[in-house]
């Protein structure tokens, strides 16, 4: 019977639909209740933090939290997808405002939300996988780099009157400066910092930002500390959402902001789409990648409207949210909730919260974007992914962060193709796109690679390099193997190269595998990819086999 064909707008039917259509009870909201509830925790001082870091005011950030995190949770292709600011848009927002001000920001949001609904509607979300993983790196490190320096001003408690935009000139004016910095200030800032580590260290679970902000609140208040808080910065905070707004639109603006639209979509883009891959891979479910970028230009369009600043899904939160039991879209609606509520009953306490506290917690999440464990692994790639990593990386801190992936995914693309043709030359006949085969010009032999596999022995062979853009072949393995199989075959003899992005994946593959207890073999691994592999250091982890035969007969044995 043949298979009948998905109708397209299938793809981008909310998952919170079809999440109600699977069944919704009473135990479900209420484990979406107590995620919401936790998420919303840990969003309160991050949303008024990055709000800060970006150069606007913190309600700014609190708005986006409640409008973008309701809609991206409502229409999205993700179960558990939080919305909200994140440390990605810091640099971008911060130069668009000081370029064209904050009505200037307002636009290109709005244009870079028409952007992604277009780019779901056309179904680029799939095309995010050709992203190489240098470049996604060297960027996101490269923010981290200039969150970090961002905050040393209200870290040391610095008296200037201005901080420069550029990355040299900003430390040049920080040592200028560095007979004004504060004692009284240092400790709030040290203190949270202290107290976050200690907490992250001894009691994960618990709501370390939050307790952190909350703990220096409280000192600075009982001890009388001269220090700046958002009260005295920022004034009172508003007590409800602004009503909707538009600034003015004329058609040399929108051609201004139009490079700037484009970042913030790209950014969007692929920040939603890695964390809607990292909540697939804590879970098991698949989101769907178009709806999902619908949904977050829906949302950026709809944060603009009220005069918040871009969002995109947040990696971290949306862990969180899986942790603490989440069972649907539900929870991150409800954190938007809770937050609209703290705004609404709780916003006069913040004007109490210092402002070196908010700068440790920019510090940690600096830290966690910096990601160091897979750049030390990426610093052990092939050299020519090493060289677009690092460019990509400074090219982000000392020029611009577009410049940046421009040059980047360009670097990128000409190495591949460097790669290939040496590939080529080793072995013809092996293509990147895997062709159909004519079963009647070339029938399958008899002997087919599933038959007379041992009880509990499952096979995946890949054919064709293992690059950038190919590298997500392996994420769909485990689910294709149905039942967990306590070994998995995984044959490479027609893969002729691997890049650093391609040995990620099959990084992940064998991680997925060892937390279900899956033994990994691999067979006829060519000299290329093992090398790779030896050089990352992923070849420890895996068995090899000279063939297909002498896998079975290891697991028989």
């Amino acid at each position: 019977m043949p298979h009948r064909q998905t109708p397209a707008w299938h793809l981008f039917v909310p998952k919170l639909i079809t999440v109600l259509r699977e069944g919704y009870s009473f135990g479900h909201f209420r484990a979406d209740v107590t995620a919401g509830l936790t998420v919303a925790i840990v969003a309160l001082p991050l949303a008024m933090a990055l709000a800060i870091a970006s150069g606007a005011t913190p309600d700014k950030g609190l708005i986006t939290s409640v409008i973008a995190g309701f809609l991206i949770s409502a229409l999205g292709g993700s179960r558990f997808q939080i919305g909200g600011p994140t440390g990605a848009f810091v640099v971008v927002v911060y130069n668009v405002i000081a370029q064209h001000g904050y009505d200037g920001l307002v636009l290109a949001t709005a244009m870079a939300g028409l952007f992604l609904v277009a780019a779901g509607v056309f179904r680029l979300g799939t095309f995010v996988k050709y992203i190489p993983e240098p470049v996604v790196t060297g960027f996101t490190a490269g923010i981290a780099v200039i969150i970090f320096s961002s905050q040393i001003k209200d870290l040391f408690g610095l008296s200037m009157e201005s901080v420069p935009a550029e990355f040299v000139a900003k430390w040049e004016a920080f040592w200028a400066a560095r007979d004004t910095l504060s004692p009284d200030n240092m400790i709030i800032a040290f203190g949270a910092l202290a107290l976050i580590i200690v907490i992250r260290r001894l009691r994960p679970r618990w709501p370390a930002f939050l307790i952190a902000v909350t703990v220096a609140s409280l000192a600075a208040s009982a001890l009388s500390l001269p220090v700046d808080t958002i009260g005295s910065r920022f004034g009172a905070l508003p007590r409800s959402l602004p009503l909707p707004e538009m600034p003015a639109v004329s058609l040399a603006r929108l051609t201004e902001l139009l490079p700037s639209a484009l970042t913030i979509a790209f950014l969007a883009g692929v920040e939603s789409l890695l964390s809607a891959v990292v909540a697939d891979g804590m879970t098991g479910r698949h989101h769907r990648s178009n709806c999902e970028l619908v949904a977050q230009g829906v949302a950026n369009m709809g944060s603009a409207l009220f005069g918040g600043l871009p969002a995109t899904g947040a990696i971290a939160r949306t862990a969180t949210n899986i942790r603490t039991g989440a069972r649907s879209p539900v929870s991150g609606m409800l954190h938007a909730v809770f937050v609209l509520a703290f705004m609404l009953f709780l916003a006069p306490l913040a004007e109490f919260i210092p402002l070196a506290s908010l700068a440790a917690v920019l510090v940690i999440v600096a830290w966690n974007m910096s990601e160091l464990d897979k750049m030390r692994q990426l610093l052990r790639a092939p050299f020519d992914e090493r060289i677009i990593l690092l460019v990509t990386l400074g090219l982000t801190v000392l020029v611009d962060l577009t410049v940046a992936i421009e040059v980047g995914v360009v670097m990128a693309a000409m190495a591949f193709m460097h790669r290939m043709s040496q590939a080529v030359a080793v072995k013809l006949g092996v293509s990147a796109i895997e062709e159909e085969v004519d079963d009647f010009a070339d029938p399958l032999p008899a002997n087919d690679q599933r038959q007379a596999l041992p009880e509990g022995v499952e096979v995946f062979q890949l054919r064709g390099p293992l690059f950038f853009g190919a590298a997500s072949r392996l994420g769909e393995v485990l689910e294709r193997a149905g039942p967990t199989p306590p070994v998995f075959i995984l044959r490479m003899r027609e893969v002729p190269l691997i890049d650093a992005t391609g040995v990620g994946a099959l990084t992940h593959f064998v991680e997925r595998c060892a937390a279900r207890g899956t033994r990994v073999i691999v067979t006829g691994i060519q000299e290329q990819p093992l090398a790779i592999l030896n050089q990352m250091g992923l070849a420890r982890r895996l068995e090899f086999a000279e063939n297909f035969e002498v896998a079975k007969a290891l697991v028989t044995a």
